[in-house]
């Protein structure tokens, strides 16, 4: 898997900057002096970094954005980077220009300037998130990236607030990989072994077959990926890092590692992008690591439906009837609304079993939820107040685009079957809400829940401050905040 670069704080050494090689990048402040290193190296350039700083292209730079100086006379270095920050200790412009930073990222040598600045370490977090660089599947000589030095007034406090942030930047990390694996590398036997790793960190870590989820009677889940050669399982994730007496929290994952649609075939077109659909599984993954990894003292519980959903012989058809690990019957519509009825079945189990203190899902579940916000947020559903505004703040905290979307009784006469208890689409008009109608059935009057769709932010066609292109990762953060501001005291 990919690990994040890693980062070496030292101290200041302003004679070593002189000689140093391939690039420095220098954070400056608007109306701050700079510092003793920024001092000597303008010294070193004959005045360059003042004139810099000093020009309309240094004035127009927002927050976070980064200048240039190639070739730099009198220093050893290819490059000189000057790099904005705000006047105020803004944590989100700071790992911006972390990300600027970490976008150039080559095989060369890097050295940060940071001196005494109050967010060093939120520079490093988003240097190290937009370095991230998927290379499994590329031929040739694996090419190294950095080393990465930062040099700082207090290397160890630093590299001791890092600390936690490098692992949440490894449970990022774990879920783009996942995210960006091919569906015939990532089947879902391949993604229950992934997860047993996790049990080197200290998760307790169950993969449920076949077999046993027949007996458990979670036929829908089942029924999505009979059309597959590669077995449906569900697998428990149990980090227990708080009271023994303490209810967990409950995150819950959409795993479908490959969507054609079923008999309900989705259009060729974009139908690769269609290895994404477990992203939802992918966060729950990355949470669980990153909870493990800074030893989170919480109680957690990460499950996640596995299945393939292909328009083989055995496949379900359009018109079929499944009955729910509940009990309750759905008339299967469209086989390519199938996530829905994964986590039917896996949030009824997680609640049946752990008896959680809320419930969390996560999904690439509707086409309709990137009509409505489009790759800026996630929608959130919620049926608890409180546990919603918590969680968009943490997402907001976090730089995780969200936004609360409406849910209501009127939208479930869309969803009334004449044969069974419900069908599983209930027609364009409001998709997004609808499918959460759908998934509020499962959820127990007295639990806490969240559905995040979360299929407009999972991948991006574009280079992010703090993603390239291709899986973001986007979740770990916010959950990993809410878990730490509400669940650990």
């Amino acid at each position: 898997m990919s690990h994040p670069v890693p980062v070496q704080f030292r101290e200041t050494e302003v004679e070593a900057l002189i000689a140093a090689e391939g690039r420095i990048a220098i954070l400056v402040e608007p109306g701050t002096a700079l510092g003793p290193a920024g001092r000597r190296i303008d010294r070193a350039t004959r005045g360059a970094v003042a004139r810099a700083l000093a020009s309309d292209a240094a004035a127009k730079l927002k927050p976070g954005e980064a200048m240039d100086l190639a070739y730099p006379a009198g220093l050893a270095c290819d490059a000189l980077q000057l790099v904005r920050l705000p006047k105020r200790t803004d944590t989100a412009a700071a790992r911006k220009a972390g990300g600027a930073i970490g976008r150039g990222l080559g095989e060369k040598p890097l050295t940060v300037v940071a001196e005494a600045h109050p967010r060093a370490a939120e520079v490093a977090l988003g240097l190290v998130l937009r370095a991230y660089d998927f290379t499994a599947h590329k031929s040739g000589e694996k090419k190294l990236q950095g080393p990465v030095r930062m040099m700082v007034a207090a290397p160890e406090a630093v590299a001791a607030e890092v600390a936690p942030l490098m692992a949440l930047a490894e449970g990022v990390c774990f879920t783009r990989d996942l995210v960006n694996e091919p569906a015939n590398v990532l089947t879902t036997q391949d993604f229950a072994e992934r997860l047993l790793g996790l049990r080197d960190l200290g998760v307790e870590v169950e993969v449920l077959e076949e077999a046993e989820l027949a007996k458990l009677g979670m036929r829908a889940l089942l029924g999505v990926g009979q059309g597959s050669e590669s077995p449906s399982k569900v697998v428990v994730m149990q980090w227990k890092g708080g009271a023994r007496d303490d209810a967990p929290l409950a995150l819950v994952g959409k795993g479908v590692v490959f969507d054609t649609g079923g008999i309900s075939i989705k259009p060729a077109a974009g139908m690769e992008e269609m290895t994404m659909d477990m992203g939802g599984a992918g966060v729950v993954a990355g949470v669980m690591r990153t909870l493990a990894l800074r030893k989170a003292k919480a109680n957690v519980v990460g499950l996640v439906g596995l299945v393939e959903n292909m328009p083989d012989g055995r496949a379900q058809r359009p018109g079929d009837v499944v009955r729910s690990m509940k009990g309750d019957t759905i008339e299967v519509i469209n086989t390519d609304a199938e996530g829905r009825l994964v986590l039917a079945d896996v949030l009824w189990y997680a609640q049946d079993r752990f008896k959680p203190k809320g419930v969390i899902d996560l999904a690439t579940l509707t086409g309709a939820i990137i009509i409505a916000l489009g790759h800026e947020n996630a929608g959130v559903f919620s049926n608890d107040d409180a546990l919603c505004t918590s969680f968009l703040k943490a997402a907001m905290a976090e730089g995780e685009g969200a936004w609360r979307m409406p849910m209501g009784e009127g939208y479930d006469a869309r969803l009334k079957s004449r044969i069974a208890d419900m069908m599983n689409v209930g027609g364009r008009e409001g998709g997004a809400v609808t499918a959460a109608q759908f998934l509020a059935r499962f959820v127990k009057p007295d639990v806490p829940w969240i559905h995040l769709d979360i299929a407009g932010v999972a991948l991006s066609k574009a280079d992010q401050p703090l993603a390239p292109k291709g899986a973001t990762g986007w979740g770990v953060m916010a959950l990993n905040r809410l878990i730490r501001d509400r669940h650990e005291g």
